[in-house]
């Protein structure tokens, strides 16, 4: 907005760019009717001035900023241009908003030719920085607008769409389940008349979505709540919530800046009351817009700091939640995705290298333009790609969600043909920006000797580093549970809950374009007397007894249980296939399971509370003819005593 550079710049009574007596007193008056925003008064009288004296720059600038305030872009462009045309010296900063306005009409031709007169006036590095941003801007959108991207957006239907706003879509891995915001009207809000709730649908067919319900124990009446992320298995919901205007964030919640992060957890149909994350995610500024990743643990979100003139300052941040559950000091991303200006509605996708997010601050369209950065090998994050035209255009684009395979992505827009303002529809990314192809894994937790649901912590690992790939917790009321993880990988499957042996597998999940998602039973063994697990997690070299690094993370979690449950005591057992002498692979057996037992007292476990046995070849699980049932064979169990 211009008014505060006008108010300083244009010039005293005696030093104004006319002497013609009625065009000054038509101006004033002009500029009286603006500070009482009595605009068809100011427009008439500036008019007036204008066309009085032909050369008078004053009450042309007043009408480029009020009719750029108003919407009217090709008058403010008419009056900008006469007004630069006079002397582009006066007033420099009409060049930029001219070439800003031209930029977002598509003239790209004429914004360019106002950028460049504008650098050649102005003295301030921070403002010829962002005119030379415009100039980026240009020529990107020329060489776009030669070069479209595939774009074929449909509406998702009446299921999910309305008169009213539908816009910020979060989608469970196994899209079968959509949550988004909605703008409702409320006419108890005061000042508003309307305010923002979740709503949800479900998957009714290969491009249809049912009725959309409203989101139970989450929603209020009089607040704010929006902008979510959801967990890959839908069963956790990190969202905004804003104060009213009247500072209050409702009965019985507490924030700390004008909006904050909530989390709300669902157990079977039925979501929690949402708690504040506190500090240090959220702060007295203003946080917004977070993105969850597959494994729980870090967390993307928009923070600004709110002043008069609206939110600024916004850049992502990220933060990871530590061992002792607590959340890290967010941080913020690198220059490559952060920018001095505005950055808008992130997502992390599921594949956890792949990031989408809004920006007007990388060359574009110009207005906010969706991007994409993958994340490199030292962790840092490569250079925004702009994800092209017509994806984006001149306009404001944010809003954008790609689903967990990669293909399909979800955005808002008022576009023509809609049911009314703001409305979500679905479109096939482009190959050039799509993610790591991902999959996923169902299951059901139960106890292994009653049938019974159990809650458990499911993480998967990646084998080749011990990363943590992703986690997830089973639900206490079905013990169902989800996991996202990236295709071409190899991934060691751990469920613990407490009173329990941990369970252990491990899965090989091809590279390619899309794969049958594993469905899986996990039974959980009390720890009784005589319960055994098999550590399928446990590896060596053939015919050796070294333990590889492969293993780190399943000797991990069996110290922990040993450390948690203090008074157990337990035999490591080593088991092999039957190839090779019978006496051989007992000794191997033999000296595998002391492997085990000499890394556990190694670290700290009383050597009294482990024995070790070697088997051999004499307890089979699975018939020694293949290779599937040798591998399964080839085992370290731990038996409770």
């Amino acid at each position: 907005m211009l008014a505060g550079h006008m108010l300083s710049c244009v010039a005293q009574p005696a030093n104004y760019t006319s002497k013609d007596k009625k065009a000054i007193k038509q101006y004033e008056a002009g500029a009286e009717c603006m500070r009482l925003q009595k605009w068809d008064c100011a427009e008439g009288a500036l008019s007036k001035a204008a066309e009085t004296d032909a050369a008078f720059i004053e009450p042309r600038i007043y009408l480029g900023e009020m009719n750029e305030q108003r919407g009217n872009a090709a008058e403010a462009v008419r009056w900008y241009k006469e007004a630069v045309a006079i002397s582009p010296r006066y007033f420099p900063p009409a060049l930029l908003h001219l070439a800003d306005i031209e930029m977002g009409q598509g003239a790209y031709a004429d914004a360019e030719a106002h950028y460049k007169a504008y650098i050649e006036v102005e003295r301030d590095k921070e403002r010829i920085a962002r005119a030379q941003l415009g100039l980026a801007n240009c020529a990107f959108a020329q060489e776009a607008l030669r070069n479209p991207v595939p774009f074929d957006p449909k509406n998702l239907g009446p299921g999910v769409n309305t008169a009213d706003g539908e816009y910020y879509p979060c989608i469970t891995a196994d899209g079968g389940t959509l949550m988004f915001t909605r703008r409702v009207k409320e006419p108890e809000v005061r000042g508003y008349g309307e305010q923002e709730d979740f709503y949800q649908s479900r998957r009714a067919g290969a491009d249809q979505w049912a009725e959309a319900a409203p989101v139970g124990g989450v929603n209020t009446r009089l607040q704010n709540e929006g902008a979510g992320t959801l967990s890959p298995d839908g069963r956790f919901l990190v969202f905004t919530k804003c104060a009213g205007p009247d500072g209050s964030y409702g009965p019985g919640f507490k924030g700390l800046g004008s909006c904050d992060l909530f989390i709300s957890r669902r157990i079977g149909d039925r979501w929690s009351g949402p708690e504040n994350l506190g500090p240090p995610v959220n702060s007295r500024g203003w946080e917004t817009q977070p993105s969850l990743s597959s494994d729980g643990r870090t967390l993307y979100y928009i923070r600004g700091v709110q002043t008069g003139a609206g939110i600024r300052g916004m850049d992502i941040m990220h933060t990871r939640m530590q061992d002792n559950g607590t959340w890290s000091k967010p941080e913020a991303l690198g220059p490559n995705v952060n920018t001095p200006q505005q950055e808008e509605s992130v997502q992390i996708h599921p594949d956890g290298r792949t990031l989408y997010f809004s920006s007007n601050g990388h060359p574009g369209m110009g207005g906010l333009d969706i991007y994409m950065s993958r994340k490199q090998a030292d962790g840092s994050w490569g250079k925004a790609v702009n994800l092209g035209y017509p994806i984006n255009t001149g306009k404001d684009e944010n809003s954008l969600l790609v689903d967990a395979q990669g293909r399909l992505a979800f955005f808002a827009s008022d576009r023509e043909g809609g049911f009314g303002d703001l409305d979500l529809y679905g479109f096939e990314l482009p190959t050039t920006v799509r993610p790591m192809p991902v999959t996923y894994i169902t299951g059901i937790v139960k106890d292994k000797v009653t049938g019974k649901p159990v809650e458990a912590d499911v993480e998967l690992f990646e084998l080749a580093t011990g990363e943590l790939a992703t986690a997830a917790y089973s639900d206490p009321t079905t013990g169902q549970f989800l996991v996202c993880l990236p295709m071409g990988h190899g991934y060691a499957l751990n469920a613990g809950a407490e009173g329990y042996l941990f369970h252990s597998a491990n899965y090989d999940v091809p590279a390619g374009t899309g794969s049958e998602p594993f469905t899986l039973e996990v039974l959980l063994s009390p720890i009784t007397t005589g319960e055994t697990i098999a550590l399928r997690n446990i590896f060596f070299n053939t015919a050796s007894h070294e333990l590889l690094p492969e293993s780190d993370v399943e000797l991990g979690k069996l110290l922990g249980l040993l450390k948690t449950n203090a008074a157990m005591r337990v035999e490591v057992g080593g088991h092999t296939d039957d190839v090779g002498a019978d006496a051989a692979n007992l000794k191997l057996s033999e000296q595998r399971a002391n492997a085990v037992r000499d890394h556990l007292v190694a670290q700290g476990i009383d050597a009294a509370r482990i024995t070790a046995r070697g088997y051999g070849e004499t307890k089979p699980v699975a018939d020694n003819t293949t290779d599937q049932g040798r591998a399964l064979n080839r085992r370290t169990e731990v038996k409770v005593l």
